[in-house]
C-alpha cells in the first residue's frame, strides 16, 4: 500500500526500502492544487492592469515596474529560501508562506495609490517566494523513480491557476471591481490548511526519505565542476528566452488584441486564458516526456521549436492569432518541467536551492523583461514589442551544449 499521506496524527517514519521508492501521488496532486490556487492568486495581478491602467492613469513604463516588483522580491528570495532549506528543512514553512499571498491580495483590494499597488505586489512576490522552492523540494521528495511527471504535475497546477486567473479576472474582477480581489484572498486559507498536512506528512515522512534518498529517484552525475556549472548557465539562458517571452504575453498581449483587433477587454482576457491553458498542458506533457524521451531533447525541441510560431505571430490577423498563441504555448511550455530537474540533476544534494535559482529567475528576468518591454511598448508600440520577441527562442540553439548526463533512451 502507499504512504498514509495527510494523516490527522503523526506515523512511524516511512522506511527506507520499498516505500520511500514510491511515488507518492497524494502528496503531489495536494502541492499541485495549492500550486494552482497560489499561481491563480498571483495572475490576478497582470489580470487587472488594464483596470489599474484606467483608474489610476499608468503607463505602459509604470505597469512593467509593478511586474516588476512583484517579481524581483521573489526572484531575490526564492534561491535564498530554498539554500536554507537545503540545510534547514523546514516543513511548515509552506503554510507560513501562504500568509503573504493572502496579505498581497488584501492590500491590492483597498489599494488608493500607485504606491501600495507596489507594496501588494511585493508582498505577493513574498509568497511565492516561499512557496515555489519548498513545495519543488516536496515534488521531488514525493516522485520517487517519476521526477519528471512529478515535476510536470506540480507545476501544471500552478498553470493551470494562471490561466483561471484570466478567467476569474474577466468573470468577477472586470464586473465587481479593485474590491471583490479581497474574495479571493480567502483562497489562500485554503491552501494554508492543506499546506498544514502536507507540512506533516514532509515532517514525519519526507524528512526520512530526505536523510535515506528515495530509491530512483533521478541521475546522479559525476561532472567537473566547470561543466556542470556551464550546464547551469546554458540553463538559465533557456529560462531568459522562456520566461521573457511568456511576461510579453502575461503583462501586455491584452492590450495587443485591444489595439491591434478591437476586442473588449472580457474577449482579449479570453485569448489570454486560451494561451495559459496551453501552457499548462503543454507544461503536463514536458515532464513525462522527459522521463521517458531524455529532458536535453525536450528542452531542445522546446525552446527552439516554437520559433517558426513566434515569428508569424506579429503578422497574422485575428483567426490566425489564437492558434498561434495555442500552439507556441504549447510546445514552450513542456520545457520547464525538463530544465527544472535537468538543473537538480547537476547539482545534486541542492534540490530547494536549484528550484529556487529556477523559479526565482523565471520570476526576475520576466519582470526584468517585463519593464523593458512597457518602455518599448511607450516608444514604439505594442506590435512592436512581439516583432523583437519573436527571435527569442532562437536561443535555445544553446541546448545543444548542454552536457550529455542520461542514458539512452529507447
Amino acid at each position: 500500500m502507499t504512504d498514509q499521506v495527510l494523516a490527522a496524527e503523526p506515523t512511524p517514519p516511512v522506511k527506507t526500502g520499498k516505500g520511500a521508492g514510491e511515488t507518492v501521488f497524494s502528496v503531489i496532486v495536494a502541492i499541485s492544487v495549492c500550486h494552482g490556487l497560489n499561481d491563480m492568486m498571483q495572475s490576478l495581478l497582470p489580470a487587472i492592469y488594464p483596470d489599474f491602467k484606467t483608474n489610476f492613469g499608468l503607463s505602459f513604463g509604470q505597469i512593467g515596474l509593478v511586474t516588476l516588483c512583484y517579481q524581483i522580491t521573489a526572484s531575490i528570495l526564492q534561491p535564498l529560501v530554498g539554500l536554507y532549506g537545503d540545510k534547514r528543512p523546514t516543513p511548515m514553512a509552506l503554510p507560513s508562506g501562504t500568509l503573504f499571498s493572502l496579505a498581497g491580495l488584501t492590500v491590492l483590494s483597498i489599494a488608493h495609490s500607485y504606491a501600495i499597488i507596489l507594496i501588494g505586489a511585493s508582498l505577493l512576490g513574498m509568497g511565492s517566494s516561499v512557496f515555489h522552492p519548498e513545495a519543488s523540494r516536496v515534488a521531488r521528495m514525493a516522485a520517487g523513480p517519476r521526477p519528471g511527471l512529478a515535476q510536470a504535475l506540480f507545476q501544471v497546477g500552478g498553470n493551470t491557476g494562471q490561466a483561471l486567473g484570466p478567467l476569474a479576472a474577466a468573470v468577477f474582477v472586470v464586473r465587481y471591481g479593485q474590491s471583490s480581489l479581497a474574495f479571493f484572498a480567502l483562497l489562500a486559507l485554503l491552501s494554508c490548511a492543506i499546506l498544514w498536512n502536507v507540512g506533516r506528512w514532509y515532517q514525519h515522512h519526507g524528512l526520512e526519505r530526505l536523510r535515506a534518498g528515495a530509491k530512483g529517484a533521478g541521475v546522479h552525475v559525476d561532472l567537473p565542476k566547470g561543466k556542470a556549472a556551464q550546464g547551469l548557465l546554458i540553463l538559465m539562458a533557456l529560462i531568459f528566452s522562456k520566461f521573457v517571452y511568456l511576461a510579453s504575453i502575461t503583462s501586455y498581449f491584452t492590450f495587443y488584441l485591444i489595439q491591434k483587433f478591437g476586442l473588449t477587454v472580457q474577449n482579449a482576457q479570453m485569448h489570454l486564458f486560451a494561451f495559459l491553458a496551453a501552457v499548462a498542458a503543454g507544461t503536463m506533457l514536458g515532464g513525462p516526456l522527459g522521463d521517458k524521451l531524455g529532458r536535453k531533447r525536450v528542452i531542445w525541441f522546446s525552446i527552439l521549436g516554437c520559433l517558426p510560431f513566434t515569428l508569424l505571430l506579429p503578422h497574422v490577423d485575428l483567426v490566425w492569432t489564437l492558434p498561434l498563441t495555442i500552439v507556441i504555448g504549447l510546445i514552450l511550455a513542456s520545457a520547464f518541467p525538463a530544465i527544472v530537474v535537468f538543473a537538480q540533476e547537476l547539482a545534486p544534494g541542492n534540490v530547494g536551492m536549484v528550484a529556487g535559482l529556477c523559479f526565482g529567475l523565471s520570476f526576475g528576468l520576466g519582470g526584468i523583461g517585463a519593464a523593458v518591454l512597457g518602455k518599448v511598448a511607450d516608444l514604439k508600440g505594442i506590435p512592436f514589442v512581439y516583432e523583437v520577441c519573436a527571435f527569442l527562442p532562437a536561443i535555445g540553439l544553446l541546448a545543444a551544449f548542454l552536457p550529455n548526463i542520461e542514458k539512452p533512451k529507447r
